[in-house]
């Protein structure tokens, strides 16, 4: 409940779990401090001791310690925020057994449980293990779940977690549900008081009476707020509920599990759920600017999202007009005029008295954009058809109303055959309840309908009449205007001009090709000129064999990087074309945006967004001589910029850019030219994949193609490509393998270092992998500062992508699954050698270019420019 990502309101009640440390014990931490010690993992010879922290492998998000909630003497063992200011405890392991002293300790006994202590023990992950276990550890994930687990057969079995057993807060990959094989039941419960996590009397947990599941916040084991059950788009209950660009909402109903699920879309948000003791619900997200918890939504936040606010057969409708917030649904009136009169609807609402719902006529009026009534009673069959349902519930004179289970495929049927509780009006979404009413009330709602359907006709011939008539004033308008600028295009253009224009009519004769594509904006030469000071060398960016780049500003103050291709530039007409009509198409966070282009004269321009921080190459490779960019120069220093965390996040979001072009743009692309120069960073360090002139479009089913013109980047083709012109998706796959290996070494894959036994960094890297040895691989820049289980993972995701046998090369879905988890994966066998010491690739030079020289006829460039 409360998955909504829209607006922030800031609260001044902070949530039970947040403890806010007083300057004493803040002074006394910091007295403390030295004698802490910084664990990973948890083993039967490594316990942890009050005063040590276990931290979250990974990006370090999370710790496990002990701590004391504010105004308490008393030691808890628990999970919190490791990285942010204000200490925020997500679990706690000893909630009902506290520690009176500083003495308390994390250990594994033989037989592999978790067991808290003093004297005595008070809390154990109490399992039942068959034998004396001596190698299980525990560690705590980056997701904030600690997990205790076996090693069998070089494979980690997960024996417990704390995920199944939620405290007071819902984290994101938590899930909340029934173990259908176990009996498992995961569910949230509050703390006692704001500074005691003790067992409290809320709980939001998963009811399964009936044939639907449904969730429900309960306080002293009463139903306070009913979520409701699963609709195919959101809980019934969760009018908020929506699939944005902050969160994503599962839920799994099968024959091991029911359960609820979400996750954070942006993996640098933290956000929670927190059930407090007064049994609300809240939403929170961490603004860090701000230093605070904000909240984006807490329930009950409204009247009618308390259970039964109206009793039964009622809707409760906090939009109505009145101040009386319940109405008795169609055919029913209130059980209690006087208690109806006094604004009480807890007796709720009976069916009319003397008429006749069975076979006289009656029908079904539609209710629309309500959350439906409480499922624990209703009769459910998913597999019927609206059609279906509405015929079984019209013959079955007990069938009191019905809706669709699932609201994506308006499927499913739900029947109610008694009393309807808990219904309420949404004002945007919801669901459509098809309630059984008599003729006359059949009749009086048609009626209605009618007169409303009749005066929304007269109102959409209005706005019709009205909209034809703008529409043909504006059509003649256009033509009229650009018959006089067609008129004056020979005599303006040897004026000075201080605003751009678009050329449509002039330059389409130019894309004849593209003419049912979605074209960009076409500039005119003169305001590229203007923008750019006349191509001024000191707005000059960057050169290679394609031209030049330029920094310009429009006038209205937007940023652009201007590429201009010479007239002997390898990209020639239909690669600039190419880039035009691919890149007008694709829009990702994490592809370069175009915003237009100028197709004049000879001139031929791609205009793009302007990107302060250059391209990749910038800072991750030592240049042998100095580059000057914008006034700074790319050395050494340039990659200690760039810490470990940054240059994960720069992995991950190509990966997503490339997995967008592979798999989920309206094209499938491959983009045949990727490189770290082709990969530029925006203001926050995000890449962005650019430069598409080599880019070739695949048909739905196309696996892969063959050319005879090679193109590419030497050191980044893969060898079926280089040798016999095969390329498919797996060819950008080897190329993303080279460049994350290059983002961990700091060094090109072309680069051959003094007593390297291979020419290449792909050898090498195998080399060192074969040995054991592959931390020798990472950036000298980056010192001991990086988390050496997930710089290994890279590396042998990295490996993978690089295998010589094309179908053993991962997918760029697999690759993106398998950096985001912490999940066993295979060893990659033997990579492409494509650059070795005896240079084993045969190919035309005039084709294949090495990284760090400009590229000629067929090549893209590889040099080094900001955009």
């Amino acid at each position: 409940m409360g998955f909504l990502g829209i607006s922030f309101q800031s609260r001044q009640t902070l949530n039970s779990n947040i403890i806010i440390m007083n300057p004493f014990f803040l002074l006394s931490l910091l007295l403390y401090l030295p004698c802490c010690n910084s664990l990973h993992t948890i083993t039967q010879n490594q316990p942890l001791k009050d005063g040590d922290v276990l931290v979250s492998q990974g990006r370090a998000t999370f710790a496990l310690g002990f701590f004391s909630p504010q105004n308490s003497q008393t030691r808890y063992l628990g999970i919190w925020f490791n990285n942010i200011s204000q200490q925020t405890v997500v679990w706690v392991a000893n909630r009902d057994t506290p520690l009176n002293t500083t003495s308390g300790l994390l250990s594994i006994n033989n037989h592999g449980n978790l067991v808290l202590h003093d004297r005595n023990p008070l809390w154990s992950s109490n399992l039942s293990l068959p034998s004396i276990s001596t190698n299980a550890s525990a560690k705590l994930l980056d997701t904030g779940n600690l997990v205790l687990t076996i090693n069998n057969n070089n494979s980690d079995q997960v024996l417990w977690q704390s995920f199944d057993y939620p405290g007071n807060t819902y984290l994101p990959y938590m899930k909340l549900g029934f173990d259908r094989k176990t009996g498992l039941n995961r569910f949230l419960t509050s703390w006692k008081s704001r500074n005691d996590p003790g067992t409290g009397n809320a709980t939001y947990r998963m009811d399964r009476t009936g044939l639907l599941p449904q969730l429900f916040l309960y306080t002293n084991n009463a139903p306070l707020m009913r979520v409701g059950p699963w609709t195919g788009l959101r809980l019934s209950g969760a009018a908020e509920m929506t699939q944005d660009f902050i969160f994503s909402f599962f839920f799994i109903d099968d024959s091991n599990e029911v359960s609820s699920i979400y996750r954070v879309n942006d993996p640098n948000l933290l956000s929670i759920s927190v059930l407090e003791e007064t049994g609300y619900l809240r939403r929170l997200v961490w603004q860090a600017h701000e230093g605070k918890w904000f909240e984006l939504w807490n329930g009950p936040r409204e009247e009618c999202d308390h259970y039964r606010r109206c009793g039964s057969n009622s809707i409760c409708n906090p939009y109505h007009e009145e101040t009386f917030l319940c109405e008795c649904l169609p055919g029913f009136e209130p059980k209690s005029e006087r208690e109806w009169y006094l604004k009480d609807g807890s007796s709720g609402c009976v069916r009319k008295a003397n008429v006749s719902t069975c076979r006289s006529g009656e029908g079904f009026v539609e209710l629309a954009l309500v959350k439906a009534p409480d499922t624990s009673k209703a009769s459910v069959d998913l597999g019927l058809s609206m059609e279906e349902c509405r015929d079984t519930c019209l013959r079955d004179c007990s069938c009191a109303a019905y809706t669709s289970a699932n609201q994506s495929s308006n499927t499913g049927c739900i029947t109610w055959h008694g009393d309807m509780e808990d219904t309420r009006k949404f004002s945007q979404v919801g669901q459509t309840l098809f309630l059984r009413v008599d003729a006359l009330e059949l009749a009086k709602y048609s009626k209605h309908y009618n007169d409303h359907a009749s005066l929304g006709k007269k109102k959409m011939a209005l706005i019709l009449a009205l909209s034809i008539s703008f529409f043909m004033f504006l059509v003649v308008t256009i033509l009229v205007y650009f018959f006089k600028v067609r008129k004056q295009v020979g005599r303006r253009r040897n004026h000075k001009h201080s605003s751009f224009r678009i050329h449509v009519e002039e330059n389409l004769q130019n894309f004849d090709n593209t003419k049912d594509s979605d074209l960009p904006l076409l500039f005119d030469l003169i305001s590229i000129t203007s923008a750019t000071h006349n191509f001024s060398p000191t707005n000059k960016l960057g050169q290679g064999g394609f031209g030049s780049v330029y920094k310009g500003c429009l006038i209205d103050g937007r940023e652009i990087a201007v590429k201009r291709l010479s007239k002997n530039s390898g990209q020639g007409t239909e690669e600039f074309k190419n880039e035009v009509t691919l890149l007008v198409k694709l829009q990702h966070r994490n592809l370069v945006r175009l915003l237009g282009c100028c197709f004049e004269k000879e001139e031929r321009m791609l205009i793009y967004e302007y990107l302060p921080n250059k391209s990749l190459d910038f800072f991750i490779f030592v240049t042998k001589k100095k580059l000057k960019f914008n006034g700074s120069f790319s050395d050494e220093t340039q990659r200690s910029l760039l810490n470990w965390g940054q240059r994960f996040e720069i992995i991950f979001g190509i990966a997503r850019g490339i997995l967008y072009l592979h798999q989920d743009s309206r094209l499938k692309i491959i983009h045949r030219d990727l490189k770290a120069s082709n990969v530029l960073l925006d203001a926050a360090m995000n890449p962005k994949i650019s430069d598409f002139g080599m880019a070739k479009i695949f048909g739905e089913d196309q696996i892969q193609a063959r050319t005879r013109r090679v193109v590419g980047t030497y050191g980044y083709m893969s060898p079926e490509y280089a040798m016999e012109g095969q390329y498919s998706t797996k060819s950008d796959v080897f190329s993303f393998g080279v460049l994350l290996l290059e983002i961990v070494a700091g060094k090109r894959n072309t680069d051959h270092d003094q007593g390297r036994s291979s020419r290449n960094l792909i050898g090498y890297v195998w080399i060192l992998w074969t040995e054991g040895k592959a931390l020798d691989l990472v950036d000298s820049s980056l010192g001991q500062s990086y988390p050496s289980a997930t710089v290994l993972r890279c590396i042998q995701v990295g490996l993978l992508c690089v295998q010589e046998n094309v179908n053993n090369r991962p997918s760029m879905l697999e690759v993106i699954v398998m950096l985001g988890n912490e999940a066993p994966i295979r060893q990659p066998q033997k990579p492409a050698f494509l650059f070795s010491n005896n240079r084993e690739l045969v190919q035309e030079p005039s084709s294949i270019v090495e990284d760090g020289s400009s590229s000629v006829n067929e090549i893209t460039t590889s040099t080094i420019f900001g955009r």
